[in-house]
């Protein structure tokens, strides 16, 4: 890791069993003390486009394998390409694109759509008088009128547990369960989650993120209303999108909150530059009576203290950029990879080859590792969660839940 901030510098050497030099991303010398021309890859992720452009330049001219630069400058991306950039990412608008579909199902934290929106992952969170609290769900599972849906993990006080039969349910605890997705009306019931797709929205902040979400919101026909104390942005975003109403003032202040109607609201992101701005500005429309409140997180470590608590989702740009990068490096048989706010665990979805062990076999019989867990089964034009006599066939794509341990045997169920 390559970073020009002395004191971030020590701390990730701290943090992360990583070689970690102290420079400019962008220099050549630097470059080549951190041995770039023996990389495989070369992932440019600093908060300033033209240095990510200019650092892949600089690694191509210095040998490395591939390049990865996030770049939010479309006017700077035909030329990144140009120079050289395999890959371009850009969070801020995939991270919008997450807080459509959490506005869309309100009342879930997670909504992760695989095989084009046939089969969903969902996150959200068990309350005291949910059916399910106090189960196993070996319990739950006598339930269950059909094989539709299944719990995959359990995030518990920061630790995710891959769901297994003896697993019990806890009020508070963060379940995430894939389900088909025409027939997901049972396991919210059981469950306690009450979806309601949001009607009118408010937006915090002015930053690019928020002015991004705002537009994504009014183009799917949602009032938005967007606040912020920046008068110059706000005018920006008002002039750019003319159907979000934009305001300019405290996003924090409840009595603002209520002229402008945001009291009635049915959700509320908070998507300003600063984790504590957001958490109050959350924890504000929560007592003036918004039911829904989703707060950006640059410190990711605040999602698993805060998320259920006052905020019923977070989102981090941090982490979708992670994803993306994440679906490069495992790209071959790995059609995508997904990573969560409050867990270490990732979903990724595996093309099964004609060299797979799992060709020909069951679930049962493959005996993949605890930490892992098959959730569905995309083949051809059918999608289902499969049980653990499911036989696995060559062509299939499976999607799997797994915590690091058991990343690498995922892998393998792609030959």
């Amino acid at each position: 890791m390559i970073e020009a901030d002395a004191g971030r510098a020590a701390e990730v050497q701290d943090e992360i069993d990583c070689l970690v030099i102290h420079g400019n991303g962008a220099s050549l010398e630097t470059l080549a003390a951190a041995g770039v021309d023996k990389a495989d890859l070369f992932i440019a992720v600093s908060s300033s486009d033209a240095v990510n452009v200019l650092a892949c330049h600089a690694s191509t001219r210095l040998g490395s394998a591939r390049r990865i630069a996030r770049v939010e400058d479309p006017q700077l991306r035909d030329e990144a390409e140009e120079l050289g950039v395999d890959l371009l990412i850009d969070p801020g608008e995939a991270t919008a694109r997450e807080l459509l579909l959490l506005v869309q199902q309100r009342g879930v934290s997670e909504l992760i759509e695989f095989a084009d929106g046939r089969l969903d992952l969902i996150g959200g969170f068990i309350s005291a008088d949910a059916p399910v609290a106090g189960l196993s769900l070996a319990e739950l599972r006598k339930k269950v009128t059909g094989w539709t849906w299944l719990v995959a993990a359990v995030v518990r006080d920061g630790e995710t547990m891959i769901a297994r039969g003896a697993t019990r349910i806890l009020p508070g605890d963060h379940v995430l369960f894939m389900t088909e997705t025409d027939r997901a009306e049972e396991p919210f019931e059981l469950l306690g989650i009450h979806e309601s797709p949001a009607k009118k929205v408010a937006v915090l902040g002015a930053t690019r993120l928020a002015a991004l979400t705002a537009r994504v919101l009014s183009d799917a026909g949602i009032a938005t209303i967007l606040v912020d104390q920046d008068r110059e942005r706000v005018r920006k975003i008002a002039t750019a999108t003319p159907r979000v109403v934009a305001v300019c003032g405290d996003p924090t202040d409840p009595r603002l909150m209520r002229s402008e109607g945001i009291d009635t609201a049915d959700a509320v992101l908070a998507l300003t530059g600063w984790d504590e701005v957001n958490i109050l500005g959350c924890l504000v429309a929560k007592a003036v009576g918004v039911p829904t409140a989703v707060a950006r997180f640059h410190r990711v470590e605040l999602v698993r203290l805060l998320a259920g608590v006052g905020i019923d989702a977070g989102v981090s740009s941090r982490l979708s950029a992670a994803s993306e990068i994440l679906r490069f490096v495992r790209r071959g048989r790995i059609r995508s990879v997904v990573t969560f706010q409050d867990s270490d665990a990732e979903a990724l979805e595996i093309e099964v080859g004609r060299s797979s062990p799992a060709v020909g076999k069951s679930l049962r019989d493959l005996h993949l590792p605890h930490d892992a867990i098959v959730g569905g089964v995309i083949r051809g034009t059918e999608t289902f969660v499969p049980r653990g006599e499911t036989t696995i066939e060559e062509g299939d794509r499976l999607i799997v839940i797994a915590l690091p341990s058991a990343i690498y045997q995922a892998e393998q169920l792609g030959g």
